[in-house]
C-alpha cells in the first residue's frame, strides 16, 4: 500500500482555502499512485480554532467542506482532521476527529481520546474524549488511526488513565497513522522523535506521522512529519518550516534504513536551537502578516540589539521594501546609536525615517510643570519618552497602514523592564519569547554569512538611553546570570530554594522572582508573542495578576 503524507499550512476558518489545498493534494497523490493520503489534525478548519468551535455555523461549514472533499475521493482514500458532532446528550457537543474518506463518502470517523489541557492546549474545553476503539481495514492493511496526543502519553509520569494503542493493538494492526498539530519549541523535534520512537518500538509497528506547518498568531508549527519503521527508527523526515508532500510504499518502510538523530538537554545557546528559532520567527512573522492580509511592518529602530534583530527578521520575512524603521532620538541618545541604526538599514537596503522626540518631550514636561513643580525627575520622565515613541509609532501605523512590531525580549518582559503604552505596544511581539542572551546569538546567526547587524550593536552595553549614561546593568543583573535564573523559574518551574542551591545568590534570586511575579499585569497587556520555548508568556502561561506568591 502506498501512503501519502500532506504537510500543509492551513488558515483558521478559511474553509475554501483549506479545502482547495486538501483537494489539490488528493489529486496529486492519486496521480502519484497513492492508495491513501493523510492530512494533519483539524486540517479542515485550522488549529487551534479555539472558541470558533462554539459557533454552530463554524461546525456546519467544516462538515460541508468534508463532504465536498469526499466527492474527490472516488479511487483514493483520505484521512482529514476536523471537528465532528457528538450525538449523545451526555458530554461535550463535539469530538476532535479524523475522517476516513473513500468511495466518495465518509466511511469512518475516529475520535481523539487523550485531550490535552496543559500549556497552550485547552481541548477539553471543547471536545469529548473517545471511548470506542476500532482499527480501519483498508486494502489488506489494518490501520490504527490516532490523533496527536493519543500517542504521547508514553512517559512514566502518565497524564491519562487509558491509552488508545493499548486497546487498538488487540485488533492486530499492521501500521499506525497519527495526525497531529504539534506546536514548535526549539527542542521539540527531538522530544517528538523520542516519543514516537518509544511508541513504535513498544508496539513493533511502523508509524506514519503528519504534522501541521505554519503559524497561527503566537503558535508556530514546524512540520517535521516523519515515517518510522517498526523498530522506531526514522526512515524519512519531511521538511521543517515549509509545506511538503511525500508518497511512501509501506513495504519499503518496513525494510528501509534509518536516519540517526541525537538528543540534547542543554540550555538554549546551541547553534541548532538558534537556527530553529530563527526559522520559527521568520515563519511566525510571515504567516501573521499573510493570513491577516497585512503587507508592511514598522518598528522603532534604536541602534540596539533588540530592534536590530527584529528589523533584520522582518526584512527577511516580508521583504526589505515592506519594512520601515523609525529612528526617534531622545536628548540622551548617543551619536553611535543613530549611526548603528542607519548602518543596519543600509545593510538591509531598507527605508528609515527620523522623528526626534525632544519637542514632544519638552511640550509634555511644560504641560505637567504646574503639577510636577518641586519634584525631581525620575522614572516618570523616562516613561514619558518611551510613551512618546509609542504614540509616534502608532500614529505612523494608523496613517500609513503599517503594523507595528514590538521589539521587547523575554528577559525584559519577564522582569517588567519596559513601559506600558510605550516600548511594549505593537501588533506582534517578535522576540518576546527570546531571552536576551539568545538575541545576541540570533544576531550572530543573522551575520553568519556577512555583516548585516552592525558589530557595534552587538558588542556595546545595552541601554534604554532614557537618562544620561544609562545602562541595563544599572537596573538588572548581568543577562548571562539573569537568563539562567529566569529559565529555571519559567521553563523548568523551579522554586527559589532549588535555584539558589544551584549556586545563585539568594538575594538576587528572590529579587528576580519577585520582579517576574509583580509584573504579570504588564505582560497581560502585551501583544501576542511568537512562541519558541517550552513555556512562553501568553496563551500557555496563566498566572494570577494579584497573587502573593514570591511577590
Amino acid at each position: 500500500m502506498k501512503i501519502a503524507l500532506a504537510q500543509i499550512n492551513t488558515h483558521i476558518g478559511n474553509f475554501e482555502a483549506n479545502k482547495s489545498k486538501i483537494i489539490s493534494a488528493i489529486k496529486r497523490a492519486e496521480k502519484d499512485g497513492a492508495d491513501i493520503i493523510v492530512f494533519p489534525e483539524l486540517s479542515i478548519c485550522g488549529y487551534p480554532p479555539l472558541d470558533f468551535l462554539e459557533f454552530n455555523d463554524f461546525i456546519k461549514r467544516c462538515l460541508i467542506a468534508i463532504d465536498e472533499i469526499a466527492l474527490e475521493c472516488k479511487n483514493i482514500a483520505a484521512i482529514v482532521g476536523g471537528p465532528s458532532i457528538n450525538p449523545k446528550v451526555e458530554g461535550k457537543n463535539l469530538f476532535n476527529s479524523a475522517f476516513f474518506i473513500y468511495g466518495g463518502e465518509v466511511k469512518r470517523v475516529v475520535h481523539k481520546t487523550l485531550l490535552p489541557n496543559y500549556d497552550v492546549f485547552d481541548e477539553y474545553r471543547y471536545f469529548e474524549s473517545n471511548e470506542d476503539f476500532h482499527c480501519i481495514e483498508y486494502k489488506g492493511e489494518t490501520i490504527a488511526l490516532t490523533i496527536c496526543e493519543d500517542l504521547w502519553d508514553i512517559d512514566d509520569d502518565k497524564m491519562y488513565v487509558k491509552w488508545p494503542m493499548d486497546e487498538l493493538i488487540k485488533q492486530q494492526p499492521t501500521v499506525m497513522i497519527n495526525i497531529a498539530a504539534s506546536p514548535f519549541s526549539y527542542a521539540h523535534a527531538e522530544n517528538r522523535k523520542r516519543v514516537l520512537h518509544q511508541t513504535a518500538n513498544k508496539f513493533n509497528l511502523p508509524i506514519f506521522y503528519v504534522n501541521h506547518v505554519g503559524a497561527q498568531t503566537e503558535l508556530v508549527f514546524d512540520g517535521g512529519s516523519l515515517v518510522m519503521n517498526a523498530k522506531g527508527n526514522v526512515v524519512c523526515e519531511l521538511a521543517y518550516f515549509e509545506e511538503d508532500f511525500r508518497v511512501f510504499e509501506l513495504d519499503w518502510v518496513k525494510t528501509a534504513k534509518s536516519i540517526p538523530f541525537e538528543m540534547s538537554n542543554n540550555f538554549v545557546g546551541e547553534d541548532l536551537y538558534i537556527s530553529r528559532i530563527h526559522s520559527a520567527l521568520i515563519l511566525g512573522i510571515r504567516d501573521y502578516f499573510g493570513k491577516m492580509g497585512f503587507t508592511k511592518a514598522i518598528l522603532g529602530l534604536s541602534g540596539g540589539i533588540d530592534s536590530a534583530v527584529v528589523f533584520a527578521l522582518a526584512a527577511e520575512a516580508l521583504g526589505n521594501e515592506n519594512v520601515l524603521g523609525i529612528l526617534m532620538p531622545s536628548p540622551y541618545s548617543s551619536e553611535h546609536s543613530i549611526a548603528d541604526a542607519l548602518q543596519l538599514a543600509k545593510h538591509l537596503n531598507a527605508a528609515t525615517s527620523t522623528i526626534p522626540i525632544s519637542p514632544a518631550f519638552e511640550a509634555i514636561k511644560h504641560s505637567l510643570s504646574p503639577e510636577f513643580e518641586g519634584l525631581a525627575e525620575d522614572l516618570t520622565e523616562e516613561n514619558m519618552q518611551a510613551r512618546i515613541r509609542g504614540v509616534l509609532l502608532m500614529a505612523m501605523s494608523n496613517k500609513k497602514g503599517y503594523i507595528l512590531l514590538n521589539t521587547s525580549n523575554k528577559s525584559e518582559a519577564a522582569v517588567g523592564y519596559g513601559t506600558l503604552y510605550g516600548d511594549m505596544c505593537g501588533g506582534l511581539s517578535v522576540i518576546g519569547d527570546v531571552y536576551k542572551t539568545q538575541v545576541y546569538a540570533l544576531a550572530n546567526y543573522i551575520n553568519r554569512a556577512k555583516e548585516i547587524i552592525p558589530i557595534n550593536s552587538i558588542i556595546k552595553p545595552p541601554s534604554a538611553e532614557l537618562r544620561p549614561d544609562q545602562k541595563d546593568s544599572d537596573s538588572l543583573p548581568d543577562y548571562e546570570i539573569l537568563d539562567k535564573v529566569l529559565y529555571n523559574y519559567i521553563e523548568l518551574k523551579k522554586g527559589p530554594e532549588e535555584i539558589i542551591n544551584q549556586g545563585f545568590d539568594k538575594a538576587l534570586v528572590n529579587r528576580v522572582l519577585k520582579m517576574v511575579n509583580t509584573n504579570e499585569y504588564k505582560r497581560f497587556q502585551t501583544p501576542p508573542m511568537i512562541r519558541v520555548s517550552t513555556k512562553a508568556f501568553g496563551l500557555g502561561r496563566r498566572m494570577p495578576l494579584v497573587g502573593k506568591y514570591l511577590s
